[in-house]
């Protein structure tokens, strides 16, 4: 019976004005076109890069979350191109969103080593559920559960479009962002009412420690430090943490949450997770892993939370526009 009640409240909170949060990966830094399209076409070259995330499996009907991105640069047009997919599906009646975007970034210089990247992103999303997987008041009896519900409403998809905008600062050795996601603000009410997404705003930076002076990327020591933050309608969280890299391992400590100065309720400090990441670099691919463990109250139920992520280089040695391209981005080489 508990569990039942569980699906039934998360249904009416998936529906009402209380909305959740977009998904989120602990290995942001990776996922880089989700994280801003700013990153469309920050290599040399083409990319391809795909994440897949498994959060609080212990759960009944978890949170799973995937991505693949491809972006390309294009050195006579000084311009990034990028195309992003996303599906999250979430709980018992698998809640879901698929999400297909095209990006494009342009870039110039403003000062002897430092560039400015403006990114705009343009994609469509597709909400679904399944209702007959779900467990409604009326099929619930002193013997157990019954039949099917009348109260399944007929709406069962709704499609919007959507825009986001961002721009990155950096030099060799440091970087600084912003994102401004769900520009519209679209419906996303499967149930024919009204329930708009809220903006997202995210705020990006880091810096990138050598440690054996700025040897070529097979040869590479180097600490990466990150701070991160994200804003959506009555939510906010910070990642920080670094990642450490001596080619060809790569090995990364992170905090997720606001302790200090948010609280959502009294009693309830703003903890979330702890975060612990190993990668290693083969070639012209990238593999990571990372577990979350969760340090909030519901540390006894999560199990924690899986990320995989692989990331692909290649065509890497196109000629470059000297006058444009002298500064390579040194954020998101992992």
């Amino acid at each position: 019976m508990k569990r039942q009640i569980f699906f039934l409240y998360f249904l009416v909170l998936s529906f009402t004005e209380i909305t959740a949060q977009d998904p989120h990966f602990s290995q942001f830094y990776v996922n880089s076109l989700y994280l801003s399209p700013s990153f469309a076409g920050s290599t040399r070259g083409s990319r391809v890069i795909t994440v897949i995330r498994d959060q609080w499996p212990g759960i009944p009907g978890s949170f799973f979350t995937s991505t693949l991105s491809f972006d390309h640069f294009i050195p006579n047009l000084n311009s990034g191109v990028g195309v992003l997919l996303m599906k999250d599906i979430a709980g018992r009646g698998r809640l879901g969103s698929l999400q297909t975007g095209i990006q494009y970034t342009y870039q110039f210089r403003i000062f002897q080593n430092y560039l400015v990247r403006p990114g705009i992103h343009f994609y469509r999303s597709n909400r679904t559920i399944q209702f007959d997987r779900l467990i409604f008041n009326d099929q619930l009896t002193l013997s157990g559960i019954t039949g099917g519900s009348v109260e399944v409403p007929p709406l069962k998809q709704v499609g919007y479009v959507d825009f986001a905008s961002s721009i990155l600062i950096y030099n060799p050795t440091q970087w600084l962002g912003f994102t401004w996601d769900h520009m519209l603000e679209p419906n996303q009410s499967i149930l024919d009412g009204l329930s708009n997404i809220p903006a997202k705003y995210t705020v990006f930076g880091g810096k990138k420690i050598y440690l054996n002076g700025k040897t070529s990327e097979y040869n590479e020591e180097s600490i990466n430090i990150w701070g991160h933050y994200r804003s959506q309608g009555k939510f906010d969280q910070v990642d920080i943490g670094a990642y450490w890299i001596k080619t060809p391992i790569i090995l990364g400590l992170w905090y997720r949450g606001i302790p200090l100065f948010k609280a959502y309720k009294k009693g309830y400090q703003n903890n979330d997770a702890v975060i612990f990441q190993v990668g290693y670099v083969w070639n012209d691919f990238k593999f990571g892993y990372s577990y979350d463990i969760t340090i909030s109250r519901l540390i006894a139920n999560t199990f924690g939370s899986h990320e995989v992520s692989i990331v692909y280089e290649f065509n890497q040695n196109q000629k470059m526009n000297k006058k444009t391209r002298k500064v390579i981005i040194p954020c998101p080489k992992y």
